[in-house]
């Protein structure tokens, strides 16, 4: 227990009358009752306040927190006394979550439930662990404070951004992907599964017409067919030294997990086969082609703990694999990123390879520090030189870009913010017309 101010305040007026018996006998017997009272204030409030345990208190969360998300954490506690309760909260959360919560204060209305809630945002992936809960309430006559700390450790697992994924699902029931950024990239006539029939127009190729229903309505009748399913997507991660460089709060290699995932959640959606495979100076982690959420499933826990490492990526090594155990044409997406056209060369041979029988999309984030410096205004020598290495390295990495593209590679080069949108949405429009 915690005194408080009015407390220290009775017993300070209480030695002021001690003070004041040396002076005068006759306030001895005065101190001695006065001390009396603030004692039986002090047993009276301490009986009638509620004790810790009759206050519940439970953390509730995701089972899965999401990385570079706001998580909401909600703290419940159930009063179960009669007497209403002023409070201060502080949940021990691990210390790496950046938060904004520090003390929670409320009030606990008698036979009543409160809902204290915060946001954690973590910023690395792995295993964490939440501690106690501490309790401070002021008693009901306020001569002390009482304070609880309550049992409440747990391990907390912190996966790629997941919170995308239902956020994706819930704007795709309601038919409001484009507030995602998402085009509906669906076409008719490229693909070979049948949708529906319809009027025949003057665009429409003359092999689409229907003969047995002209026929039947005395009318041309065109035939629609949507892009088929079934189709191969595999996600191929970079893990080695140059995904390490932080944008913002994360890591280039976060950024790409959580953009793989997504893709994947879509593609499983529309019928496809999901994999995927992780490389450094080896292949990691592979998983064959398979269709349902099960194997996206799969992924994220493939994925969840992914770490890079200091090593450079051999390329040679991942793609090789990858096309002796995948056989069938697919959507190759291969998440990396370029320093110069040296260092890339073993990547342009092997994609180049790959073309052959895959369609390749090469995709890299966009250095915005690179960016800034090459558009700064020269003020001064350190300016000149900056922008002059910014502008070398831009031009380096667009030549091998547009190399790849002449390989019949696609490139994709986007700063960290639009990656997700723009893959996907890449991902779209090859199936709507029907490249992969």
């Amino acid at each position: 227990m915690i005194p408080t101010p009015r407390l220290l305040m009775l017993l300070l007026a209480g030695a002021l009358l001690v003070a004041g018996s040396g002076l005068a006998q006759a306030l001895l017997w005065l101190t001695l009752f006065y001390f009396l009272v603030v004692v039986v204030l002090i047993a009276v409030d301490l009986i009638i306040t509620p004790g810790p345990p009759q206050i519940e208190v439970e953390r509730l969360h995701d089972t899965k927190l999401s990385l570079g998300a706001e998580n909401l954490i909600t703290v419940l506690l159930a009063n179960r006394s009669q007497h209403s309760l002023r409070f201060a909260l502080r949940d021990e959360y691990p210390h790496l979550f950046p938060s904004d919560a520090v003390i929670i204060a409320g009030e606990l209305p008698g036979y009543d439930i409160f809902e204290a809630r915060y946001y954690v945002r973590p910023l690395q992936r792995g295993d964490y662990q939440f501690g106690d809960i501490n309790l401070r309430y002021r008693s009901l006559l306020a001569t002390f404070v009482r304070q609880a700390r309550y049992p409440a450790q747990v391990q907390v697992k912190v996966y790629p951004n997941v919170l995308e994924v239902r956020k994706y699902d819930l704007l795709a029931r309601k038919g409001l992907l484009f507030e995602l950024g998402l085009r509906q990239a669906r076409i008719y006539g490229v693909g070979t599964e049948f949708e529906r029939l319809r009027e025949y127009n003057t665009d429409d190729e003359f092999r689409r017409i229907n003969w047995k229903a002209t026929a039947r309505r005395g009318k041309p009748i065109a035939a629609e067919y949507e892009t088929e399913r079934s189709q191969y997507v595999l996600s191929v991660i970079d893990t080695g030294r140059l995904m390490r460089p932080p944008i913002g709060d994360l890591a280039k290699l976060d950024y790409v997990i959580n953009t793989a995932l997504l893709l994947s959640y879509v593609a499983s959606l529309k019928g496809d086969h999901i994999g995927m495979l992780t490389f450094a100076d080896d292949v990691g982690t592979y998983l064959a082609p398979r269709r349902g959420k099960s194997q996206f499933y799969r992924m994220l826990e493939a994925l969840y703990n992914v770490q890079f490492e200091p090593v450079e990526a051999d390329y040679a090594r991942a793609l090789g694999y990858l096309s002796i155990k995948n056989k069938r044409r697919s959507l190759i997406v291969v998440f990396t990123d370029l320093v110069t056209l040296e260092a890339a060369q073993p990547l342009i041979a092997n994609l180049s390879r790959l073309a052959k029988r895959h369609l390749p999309l090469c995709v890299t984030i966009s250095d915005p520090n690179i960016t800034r410096f090459a558009g700064q205004h020269v003020r001064s020598s350190d300016d000149a030189y900056r922008r002059a290495i910014a502008e070398m390295l831009l031009d380096e990495r667009k030549v091998v870009l547009d190399t790849l593209n002449r390989s019949g590679v696609l490139t994709l080069d986007v700063p960290a913010d639009k990656l997700t949108v723009s893959v996907i949405n890449t991902y779209l429009e090859l199936k709507g017309r029907g490249r992969l």
